[in-house]
Parts: C-alpha cells; structure tokens; sequence
C-alpha cells in the first residue's frame, strides 16, 4: 500500500506525481535532496531505520547489476520490512515486485539505459509488476539530454550521479549535446555556475553546471506533463542521440503499454510536426475506432470525400462552408487529412479531430499517403455507399483515392477541376449531386449522438442506446448479408440546442418535467466531442447492450469524486476521460474516469473517477 506518493496528472505514461513528505515534492525530480540510503547488504548486516516524514528513506538492499542470473537473486533475495514511514525498495527490472513502499529504485538501470530495446523492456517489465501508484526510480543514468525521454517511459525519480559525474571528467552537458569542456570558447549557458569568465570555469563548476541543466530539464517536462504536450517535446528532444530515438521508436510499438495510460481526451493540442506523429496513440486510436466501430447511418446519400481544412472544427471553415452549399445535405462528407485518416462529419469535434494542428506544405509524404490510404480502405470496406464522389485536390489526396479506388473496387467520382473552392470545381461537385435526396437537420443530429455513442463506447451502442438498428431505411426492418441489422433506422430520442451543443432526450414526454420532450439522457460537449451522462442515461446505458463501463465502488454515496482506495473493482477498458458508471451497494453514479481502470483495481491514492451525478439507493 503506497502511503507517500500520489500521482496528480497523466500525459502517456509519463506522471506528474507527488512524494509526500513533511516538505512535498513534486515530480518528475532529482531525488537527491530527500533521498535517505539505510545501506547496502552486501557491505554487512544493517538495522532497519527508524525512518521520518522528512526523508525517503532507502530500506537495507542488496542491488543486483544487469545480467544477475536469477537464481543468484532468489538466493540473495531481501526480505523488506512494512515501513510506517516514507520508503523505498531497492529491486531490479526482473524480480521487481509490490513490497508496499512508496518508490522502487532499479538498480539494473545502468545495464539497459543507452539501449533502446532492452530500456524500453526493462521500463515495461517493471511498470507491469509495481503497485500503479508507486513512484519509479533509476539512479545513475540520468543527463539533461535524456531525462525527458526517462519520464515520458514512466520514470518518476532520479539521481545527480551522472550529471555531476560527467562534470567532474570535463564533460559539459546541454539538452542536446556533451561537449568537451576544453572545446569551448564560451559557456553557452547563464545558470549560477557559469556567471563567471570562461578562463575561471573549472571542472567544479562544471558539475554544477550540468546539475543546474538537470533541474532545468526537469523544470520543463513538468510544465510539459502539466500542459500534456510532453509527446510534442520527445518527438523532438529524442533526435539528439541514437539511442533516444531507438527508444522512442521502441515505446511507440508498446501499443498496449501506452494505450492504456494515455488519457481518451484532452485539452492539449496535438501538433503533427514529424513523421512519429502518426505512430502517436491518439492517432492510431481515432484511426482504428473510425475502422472498427463507426458505422455510416445515411444509407440514402452518396459519399463526398472533401480536403481538410486549418480551421477547426472543418465546419466553422470558409472552404467547408463552400462544401456545404454544394452539397446541400444531399451527401454524406468525410473529411481526408494526415496524420488522422477519415473524419466523418458526425466525429470532426471528437478529440483529436479538433485538436490537432499539422505541418502545411502542400507535400506529402510516402508515410502520410500509405496511413491515409489505408484508413480509407479500412472505412470504405465497412461502410457501403451507392458513389462515392472525391472532391480533393491533385496533391496527395487524389494520389489517395486512385490508390484506394483499386483496392476496394469502387469507381470514384472526381469533381475538382482545380483547386476544391473555385466555382468552377464547386458547379461540377453539385451537378454530381443532382437527383439525390437531402437528409433532415434532425436526422444529422440523431445520427451524430449515435455516432459519438459508438466511438466512445463500441460498435452498435450507438442504436442499442439510441434506437435506429432493425428498421432500414424504408421501414421494413431488413437485416444485412451479415445477419446484423440494417442502420439507418429513427431513433427513439429527441435532441435539442444547437450543434455542437445537443441535448438527448428519450422519446416519452410523460417520463419529463413539463414543457420538456421527455428524460434527459445526456448532452453533447462541445470541447472533446464526447457525450455526458444524465444518471437516467446511465441506467438506460446500463440497461441496453452497449459495452458498459463500470466502477464497483464500496458502501458508500459519493460526493463529487470516488477516490483509489474507495474502488473494489473497475473494468480493463476504462481509459482516463471515459465516461464511466459508477455502482455500490448504497450508490448509483456517473461520471467521468480520472484513471485507467487497472490503475483505479491497483491504486491505493488519488482520485480515480469525478463524479457528476449521484443517487443514494
């Protein structure tokens, strides 16, 4: 059980925690100043300490180097002491285990960090078998060019060692490089220690200098976790050595690893800068619950495939507004754009879709082409359409569809004579459109609530929440090929307000106050695309087949939040930012997750759900 450190925010697996001591400490940080070592086994027996709120104090330990054969460490094994006071156990990446401290300091950490593979192993392997709420350590590894890639794999402590270390061999460290101290003309720094003429800096000082970049550094990935842009950073800051971009590549291949910990949504923006944007989570996430759970409800329109625009969400655009007044809801758009693939207009202010801002050259790149192309394959198989008519411009895009069109069998209707906005290009994408129907306001707002329900939540909840499955379009009730039912179907809610601000009502005015359609089941928030529910939504949520979210709570009625320790179980799919309902034996809530749900099973501290509407049983 972890009494002295707490985790604040999440950014990926990267945390901004705190080490609650008689003076807190917050990190991501050196723990130098407040680590207490009560000394290594090896060297002879040693007491347990007494221990203070004022330290971390190190208990007895037997550190073991990489490649330690295991049965040299079962044999030598320590048997940790429960610890009343602020602690930390010394283990190694292999036999890491909960032994109820605080922190968990890797004493292997100097045979796998400058490795990317065997780093990346070490960090996952660890992370698996520790308590979730217990902070990380690695000691003797840490630089000002490293550390921000040390936390964004998960690491919550380190150490001065090799910083002053480094310094004391004449070996000035920046973020980005390590430069012989005798080939420097002048300090290119303006910390404390530099403050002095080059010909007096001397290798004292260098220590110190590389300790002051150390806590700069992380001074800035703080304010990054805290922003949640650290991703931006690393994509960046990974490039100034081999072994840094080796292990950023490494942890972007640890689906598993990262998806879990990285929060559904958010107010960050994601900046596509370089090409592992789009190996990013938010990405690959959007791109495969578009393939895997969205499903086109305007069964009687053609597909317009239009360009991305800067402006977000693309409907407030100038050049999407153009688009409209072509259309004229006579077809269903989607949006083409790199790095996020296919944007249906039901999902363009689901986060990321909105919160994402991208390099603008006119280019595209092998990679950018090859990911956009095979989101729209994926989409286009699932999804089928009577035409499909592509709006876009020569440049990538048009390279994109030919690609796909052949894939998929489809002929593609090309409507852009020049540029998408000219009015000769516009006259030719709603002479294409002649003769098809136009689909109601009220049929895009049910179909976009329905759409939001099935990415948040899984294929088909959408209907199974809202209505709409098992009656087709001319109300026969068909059912696919496939034996599922056919979409399109009216829903059995009401919405009001104004996109993007909809309101979902149930169809019954009876179950309402007066003067309202009915039950209010949830609102649509603007700000991430999502849905937030009523408690009567909740329980409509809970009573239909749509995959339900659930946090088993104890006997009692929360007010406001459900903290770790209040949590007896909660669904592996929970995911920080998902809506979640929350159920005990005296209480029956909804709200939104403030933890993973593995993370709320294993905690013992912090807040794991922000509770917005409660009922006492």
């Amino acid at each position: 059980m972890t009494d002295y450190f707490e985790v604040h925010e999440r950014d990926g697996a990267a945390r901004l925690g705190a080490v609650r001591l008689a003076d807190p400490v917050t990190t991501p940080a050196l723990a130098d100043p407040f680590l207490d070592d009560a000394g290594s086994l090896w060297a002879g027996d040693r007491e347990v300490p007494d221990g203070d709120e004022s330290a971390l104090t190190v208990l007895p330990h037997r550190s073991f180097p990489a490649g330690t054969r295991e049965e040299v460490r079962e044999s030598f094994a320590v048997d940790h002491p429960d610890a009343e006071f602020p602690s930390a156990a010394v283990v190694d990446s292999r036999s890491a285990r909960d032994l109820g401290a605080d922190a968990y300091l890797l004493s292997d950490a100097q045979g796998f960090v400058g490795h990317g593979e065997a780093f990346r192993d070490a960090v996952v392997r660890a992370k698996e078998r520790l308590p979730p709420d217990a902070a990380l350590g690695l000691s003797g590894v840490a630089t000002p060019r490293n550390v921000a890639l040390l936390a964004y794999a998960g690491v919550d402590l380190v150490d001065e060692t090799l910083a002053r270390t480094k310094g004391t061999q004449g070996m000035y460290l920046t973020v980005d490089a390590e430069h012989f101290l005798e080939d420097l003309d002048e300090l290119p720094c303006a910390c404390p220690a530099c403050a002095k003429p080059r010909e007096e800096f001397t290798r004292a000082d260098c220590a110190d200098h590389n300790v002051n970049a150390l806590r700069a550094e992380l001074r800035r990935v703080r304010e990054r976790i805290r922003s949640g842009r650290l991703r931006d950073y690393i994509e960046g800051q990974a490039r100034h050595e081999g072994w840094l971009t080796a292990a950023f590549r490494e942890f972007d291949d640890q689906w598993v690893y990262l998806e879990e910990r990285t929060p559904l949504m958010r107010d960050a923006e994601v900046t596509a800068a370089s090409a592992e944007t789009l190996d990013r989570v938010e990405i690959r996430r959007f791109a495969d619950r578009v393939t895997s759970r969205y499903r086109n409800r305007f069964t009687d329109q053609p597909l317009v495939l239009v360009p991305c625009s800067a402006t977000k969400p693309y409907s407030d655009s100038q050049s999407h507004r153009q688009f409209h007044d072509a259309i004229q809801w006579r077809g269903h758009t989607v949006s083409m754009t790199s790095p996020i693939g296919v944007v249906p207009q039901e999902l363009e202010t689901t986060y990321p879709a909105q919160h994402y801002d991208s390099v603008v050259t006119g280019d595209w790149s092998g990679d950018e082409i090859g990911f956009v192309a095979e989101v729209l394959r994926r989409y286009l198989e699932r999804n089928d359409y009577s035409r499909v008519i592509a709006h876009v411009p020569e440049d990538g895009y048009r390279e994109i569809c030919e690609r796909v069109e052949g894939a998929v069998d489809l002929d593609f209707e090309y409507t852009c004579v020049d540029h998408p906005t000219t009015d000769e290009s516009l006259g030719e994408l709603n002479a294409a459109l002649q003769g098809e129907p136009a689909y109601s306001k009220r049929e895009r707002e049910h179909n976009t609530v329905r759409a939001i329900a099935d990415y948040l939540l899984g294929d088909g909840a959408g209907d199974d929440l809202f209505g709409g499955l098992g009656a087709g379009g001319d109300g026969t009730g068909a059912y696919g090929s496939d034996g599922a039912g056919a979409y399109g179907g009216e829903a059995d809610v009401r919405t009001t307000g104004r996109y993007p601000k909809l309101q979902v009502w149930g169809d019954d005015p009876d179950a309402g106050r007066e003067g309202e359609p009915g039950e209010q089941l949830a609102t649509m928030v603007p700000q991430y695309g999502t849905l937030s529910f009523t408690l009567d939504g909740a329980r409509r949520w809970v009573e239909s087949d749509a995959p339900t979210k659930r946090v088993e709570i104890d006997g009692f009625v929360p007010r406001g939040s459900v903290l770790a320790p209040g949590v007896v179980d909660a669904d592996d799919e929970i995911r920080v930012g998902d809506e979640v309902v929350v159920e005990g034996p005296k209480a029956f809530a909804v709200g939104r997750a403030a933890m993973s749900g593995p993370e709320m099973a294993g905690a013992t501290r912090g807040v794991a759900v922000e509770v917005r509407h409660a009922d006492e049983k």
